[in-house]
């Protein structure tokens, strides 16, 4: 039932409309039956009737006011006084005829104008109520479409982000997904040019550490984060099977600062540069060449510094030269960063005074709990 009466507007007008003339009958009785000691039944009866009848004559002034209440204000307010008068008016001849039809009292139409000023009190009370109701009646249901507009629009934004999430992430696996076919095809490379030399033994070594390898690759979602040093071991995975193709012709030098150890940075971005620099230093050097990299925290920033000794060929300076000459890595690896990082990134290609490559990354310093 309080449910009907909170959300019904029909529910409403009737619970006030019962309400108000209940209340209108019992101050009938406390105020005037009781005050001047007529407490008899032709008294309550007449009380009781004329609050019926008051009841039932306001609502054709109820529906009065719904047909003018698109209307304006000036022409509401007059239909409105004008339905007090008019149904006040009635009201007052109608209980007065009926008093005199139920009691013994007969000469009260001197009073008329006394009991008339009473209806008109209590038909401005409930018009007012009316309107009160109808306004707040209003305001609920404003309330409610602005709920349900809101709502509409979270569960829109929610999508959105939902579908910008996964756009994103597919993007990021694409990004990186297109590098290991080409570390694969190589490798596989090498372990078929073992085989044929009957070094069955490095071969096998060689699988192992590739499938090693591999299995984190695929273990490690491209967009999530990981610290530095697991990165580190993830490369030295790489390494480890580089370094059975090379030799002595692969040199390395990796400075890492302790408190850049727990960075977080996106799962293998250092691979594909590491790749490059195997692809044109290591493999086109008859005595190879030093990686090295560097890594520290600079005003709340990790910075990585990874420096190849060159091929020995001038190249040019322009990073858009630099990125077209060492192939596709490179350029996945500023896509990948601006798809996590927006703006909040450096990447920065450049020729060092030896020669060779200069890959400098920057981005925000994110912290990971040691365990």
């Amino acid at each position: 039932m309080h449910n009907k009466i909170t959300n019904n507007p029909t529910y409403q007008f009737w619970f006030l409309q019962l309400g108000y003339w209940l209340f209108i009958c019992l101050i009938s009785l406390s105020t005037l039956t009781l005050w001047y000691a007529q407490l008899n039944w032709e008294n309550v009866a007449h009380t009781l009737l004329q609050s019926a009848l008051g009841l039932l004559l306001s609502i054709p002034l109820y529906f009065v006011y719904m047909k003018y209440w698109e209307h304006s204000v000036r022409r509401r307010l007059s239909v409105l006084i004008l339905g007090v008068l008019i149904t006040s008016f009635a009201w007052t001849i109608a209980r007065m005829q009926a008093f005199i039809m139920m009691t013994p009292e007969y000469d009260i139409w001197v009073d008329f104008g006394g009991w008339y000023f009473g209806s008109i009190l209590v038909y401005l009370s409930w018009a007012a109520l009316v309107h009160g109701v109808k306004y707040y009646q209003l305001l609920q249901l404003e309330h409610s479409i602005m709920l349900n507009a809101e709502a509409e629009a979270k569960a829109e934004l929610l999508k959105r982000i939902s579908a910008q999430t996964e756009a994103r992430d597919a993007q990021i696996k694409m990004l990186r997904y297109q590098l290991n076919p080409h570390f694969l095809c190589n490798t596989l490379n090498a372990i078929n040019s073992l085989i044929e030399m009957e070094e069955s033994t490095i071969a096998q070594s060689m699988t192992v550490k590739l499938s090693k390898f591999l299995r984190y690759s695929l273990d490690h979602n491209p967009d999530n984060k990981i610290a530095l040093k697991n990165e580190i071991n993830a490369l030295n995975l790489y390494l480890d099977i580089e370094k059975t193709r090379f030799g002595e012709r692969l040199k390395l030098d990796f400075q890492i600062d302790e408190n850049a150890q727990l960075a977080k940075i996106p799962s293998l971005l250092l691979q594909p540069v590491i790749e490059n620099s195997m692809k044109h230093v290591i493999a086109q050097n008859e005595d190879g060449g030093t990686i090295s990299l560097k890594a520290k925290v600079v005003d709340n920033q990790l910075n990585l510094e990874i420096c190849d000794t060159g091929s020995g060929i001038k190249m040019g300076r322009s990073k858009l030269q630099i990125s077209q000459g060492r192939g596709v890595g490179l350029r996945n690896i500023d896509e990948r960063l601006k798809v996590l990082y927006q703006h909040n990134y450096s990447f920065e290609l450049n020729i060092s005074a030896a020669g060779g490559l200069k890959t400098t990354i920057k981005i925000p310093y994110e912290p990971q709990a040691d365990s």
